[in-house]
């Protein structure tokens, strides 16, 4: 797995979460981690197909999830994560996503992306742990936002 890989989307979240939350999150250190399904998280997985075959995942603590979700809809306090939040944070991955597809097609990298699917631990019991290039991205005032690459 190339580290490089997980830079169109690191970019992209920069950008698409400073201008939908108004916020310039700090990056983390990158590493390579076990990704599983812990209590109290949510999970926006988007499918890549093309030249990038995997899965990108975008992995929140539900409270920082409700704290984004509220700074999308401009400051005004959102305090459960009902369908009109999960459908904003799930495409809070979708716009990351498809940006970091624009990126890589104008480094030659041709790839598509499946509708985000939002999961959280209680749907998840039998989720196989696996490995991913993952980065943490801290926003000040929300939260940490981990993103996770799961390219073959």
């Amino acid at each position: 797995m190339k580290a490089e890989l997980i830079n169109p989307f690191l970019e992209s979240a920069r950008v698409v979460i400073e201008q939908v939350a108004n916020v310039r999150p700090s990056t983390g250190k990158l590493g390579i981690k076990d990704v599983k399904f812990v209590e109290k998280y949510l999970w926006i997985m988007i499918g890549m197909t093309g030249q990038m075959q995997g899965d990108i995942v975008f992995g929140l603590h539900e409270e920082v999830a409700l704290r984004m979700v509220s700074a999308m809809m401009g400051g005004y306090t959102i305090t459960q994560m009902d369908d009109m939040s999960k459908s904003a944070i799930s495409e809070l991955g979708n716009m990351i996503s498809g940006n970091a597809s624009t990126m890589l097609y104008n480094q030659g990298v041709h790839v598509d992306i499946t509708p985000p699917k939002l999961m959280h631990s209680e749907i998840f019991d039998g989720f196989a742990v696996k490995k991913a290039l993952t980065i943490p991205l801290i926003m000040d005032g929300i939260g940490e936002l981990d993103i996770q690459v799961l390219i073959a």
